[in-house]
């Protein structure tokens, strides 16, 4: 009877009845879907297959609390324009993936509180000095990716710009370096991992023009799981593992984390 009583002799969970976080302790891995291609957030090492980045250990810290390690994750290659898709199909039980909270993609999938805010910059060549700001891309040839809201931004802000979208930054940068295209712009974060691969080549014209709160993503309507992940963030931000997942990959490039962690 007692057996019966302490949860049918095995380990009560500590997470509600049917929520995703009882299910993905019970599967013992939790899968993320994030970017491969994005520097600094989430970049697949080609010689190591590792997967590194701010979202990266963000995702692992989640995995940790969930599972016991951070070991116990699953990472899946999640391009702007499928994160809702991914989600809606259970492909993976969250998003985080540089992903801008914003009222239309709300109505899709529920978001976390912000674990990071970023502003739009421009990515130009390094001897390239008729770029300054934001104006100055009016009638360039300007490369963005595929359901980021740098898109509408830049349409609003620069009608006369030749808009390149394309599903992954990463193809962005060759066709700045060779000169096919005039600047990359979207978030200042994702920039500075690209400029770090071709620091000689390139420059951040250091001009922000607008700001992004990065949320988790999950499914639709599932507030239990969004509630637990807050709280996550909270507890992150008060006991320093937010400093430390940003020294560790942001912090690298030499950007300081004052206007991007969340008070």
């Amino acid at each position: 009877m007692l057996c019966l009583l302490a949860a049918g002799c095995g380990e009560a969970s500590p997470f509600p009845e049917g929520s995703t976080m009882e299910r993905v302790r019970d599967r013992g891995v939790l899968t993320v879907g994030i970017k491969f291609d994005q520097p600094l957030f989430g970049y697949k090492d080609p010689a190591s297959g590792r997967i590194t980045g701010f979202d990266a250990e963000i995702a692992r810290l989640v995995a940790k609390d969930l599972t016991g390690s951070e070991r116990n994750i699953r990472f899946v290659e999640t391009v702007s324009r499928e994160r809702e898709n991914f989600l809606k199909q259970e492909v993976v039980d969250l998003v985080i993936a540089t992903y801008s909270i914003t009222p239309a993609r709300a109505e899709l999938v529920t978001f976390t509180d912000p674990y990071y805010y970023a502003g739009q910059d421009m990515l130009v060549r390094s001897g390239d000095s008729t770029i300054r700001d934001v104006s100055d891309l009016d009638g360039k040839r300007v490369c963005t990716a595929k359901g980021s809201t740098s898109v509408e931004r830049l349409r609003t802000l620069l009608p006369g710009a030749d808009l390149e979208i394309v599903d992954v930054y990463s193809v962005c940068v060759p066709a700045l370096i060779s000169g096919r295209i005039d600047a990359v712009s979207t978030d200042d974060t994702i920039l500075h991992g690209l400029m770090a691969q071709h620091p000689d080549t390139l420059r951040l014209v250091g001009k922000p023009f607008g700001r992004e709160p990065y949320g988790m993503g999950v499914r639709k309507q599932d507030t239990v799981f969004r509630d637990y992940l807050n709280g996550l963030i909270a507890r992150w931000l008060r006991d320093g593992q937010w400093d430390r997942a940003f020294m560790s990959t942001i912090g690298i490039s030499g950007a300081t984390s004052e206007s991007s962690k969340p008070r």
